[in-house]
């Protein structure tokens, strides 16, 4: 992969055949009613295939194929050591398929073809392939009771769930949901986001010729207003999880209480605190509060969009940033050289620029970038974008933009730093720099949120768990404990004569 020009990757893609039509019952189909979307390209604005646009029939239809698949036994009754058999099977396929799937995700996404290749291909196959090694070491527990007695407390699947993914990471949400949903024995709902299916329903086929049952996994394209919303209503879904807007997990939420209280488990929005002390590695700091706003164009719910920085060191501190930012200017997702490449469409590119707009208009000061580029591109690209002199109270301090935006905020005292970095109804990241011990774990500590990084940002791998705190969402993906997510506890208990 590393070897690859441009050239290369231009001429690997125009070899690509797109698969655009469902999953259903170990095979791909037509929607229903054969209507069909495209699908575009964000790096050029080219149109890469035709997508089913899948319905409320589609979703009845497939759910009814899950339940059936689920209550046979046919994967949910396989003994744990032969569905871990077939996920490890289905992670050494998809590291086959490396390059065709790196490059569906970076054509689909927008996202550089060296994070594709490097961070997101990687990711899910070790995602999957951990999940199903690890499910055959989870042990159902005998608690002490009385000598006429025994109880046993059994960790059984759900049954069938949906699982509804973000277009900003497609592949990687993918595997945190399928893989521990379908390594405890569910079927599954996956609904990816209409403008990026392309990733997930490849690796559904890959699944079936990994060996999954027909009927286990449904990929189903389409608009999450009807389709998500249909599933998300549904009877006979027994859980859901999805990563997305806090609006729309909480419209989620509403949906289970109006049906069958459906488990339903979120990772949300964020507006994560990355903190600067004065005494911190300040040449690595920088180096990294870019990589934490920039890294997928800001598109990154975890983004360290709010630079909190000790106010004796702001100015200097500033600049280093300002210096580190411009490795982030946007190129060509298939350069191998692009450190960050298009928003996802001219909506969110629109968005990134209202915001920068309002920024100013609240008075902080631009001390980059802040215009949109290559606009000869058919592209949608936006520069990286810093602001200064930036109060918790402005809206580019309080709003997920989910673009290249920082904004800085000063602070004197370590409390002030943490009352700053809890005063957000997002609790899911962040990060502290600081050569001080105590002053890196007290505030480590004290910063409400799912996962806090000490002199470093966006570290963690799948054997820790991921989610948020407050509006940031509940339940966590990664890690054995994604697998609660998707089981349900039943104590047995038996007395003896």
């Amino acid at each position: 992969m590393l070897d690859k020009t441009k050239q290369d990757w231009t001429s690997l893609a125009a070899e690509l055949d797109f698969e655009g039509r469902a999953f259903i019952n170990g095979r791909y189909q037509d929607a229903l009613s054969g209507e069909t979307r495209p699908t575009v390209s964000p790096g050029d604005g080219q149109k890469l295939t035709d997508v089913a646009n899948c319905g409320v029939e589609d979703a009845d239809h497939a759910v009814g194929i899950a339940r059936s698949a689920f209550e046979s036994g046919v994967w949910a009754d396989m003994a744990p050591a032969d569905r871990k058999m077939v996920l490890v099977r289905w992670a050494e396929l998809i590291e086959d398929h490396a390059d065709e799937i790196a490059l569906l995700e970076c054509l689909d996404v927008g996202k550089p073809i060296a994070d594709t290749t490097g961070v997101d291909v990687p990711s899910a196959v070790r995602t999957i392939r951990w999940s199903g090694e690890a499910i055959d070491k989870v042990y159902d527990e005998i608690p002490p009771t009385p000598a006429n007695s025994l109880a046993l407390v059994q960790r059984l699947p759900l049954g069938v769930v949906a699982a509804i993914v973000p277009w900003n990471f497609p592949l990687s949400t993918t595997a945190w949901k399928l893989a521990p949903s379908l390594a405890t024995g569910n079927s599954v709902i996956l609904k990816p986001a209409s403008n990026t299916p392309l990733s997930a329903l490849r690796i559904a086929g890959l699944a079936s010729e990994a060996g999954l049952p027909d009927g286990v996994l449904q990929v189903l394209p389409g608009p999450g207003g009807s389709l998500g919303r249909h599933l998300s209503l549904h009877e006979d879904i027994d859980g859901l999880t999805f990563t997305g807007s806090t609006e729309i997990g909480k419209q989620l939420m509403i949906y289970s209480g109006e049906s069958n209280l459906k488990r339903t488990f979120l990772e949300l929005g964020g507006k994560s605190p990355n903190i600067v002390f004065a005494d911190a590695d300040l040449e690595k700091a920088a180096l990294f509060a870019a990589i934490a706003v920039f890294y997928n164009g800001g598109q990154t719910c975890t983004a360290g969009t709010r630079l909190i920085v000790e106010n004796s060191i702001r100015e200097k501190f500033v600049e280093m940033v300002v210096e580190k930012s411009r490795n982030w200017m946007p190129g060509h997702p298939l350069d191998p050289a692009t450190s960050m490449g298009p928003m996802i469409d001219a909506a969110q590119l629109k968005t990134v620029a209202d915001y920068v707009g309002i920024g100013q208009e609240e008075g902080a000061s631009l001390m980059f970038g802040g215009k949109q580029v290559m606009t000869d591109s058919g592209g949608c690209y936006h520069e990286p974008t810093i602001f200064d002199g930036v109060n918790n109270n402005m809206r580019i301090a309080r709003e997920e933009i989910f673009g290249p935006v920082m904004s800085v905020i000063g602070f004197e005292e370590p409390e002030e730093a943490v009352q700053i970095a809890n005063d957000s109804i997002f609790g899911l990241a962040g990060a502290v720099w600081s050569n001080n011990i105590n002053t890196a774990h007290k505030v480590a500590k004290a910063v409400r949120v799912g996962t806090m990084g000490i002199n470093n940002y966006f570290g963690g791998d799948i054997t820790v768990p991921f989610g948020g705190f407050k509006q940031s969402g509940n339940g966590r993906d990664k890690s054995m404990h994604a697998f609660d997510d998707y089981t349900e506890l039943k104590t047995t208990w038996i007395e003896f004569d």
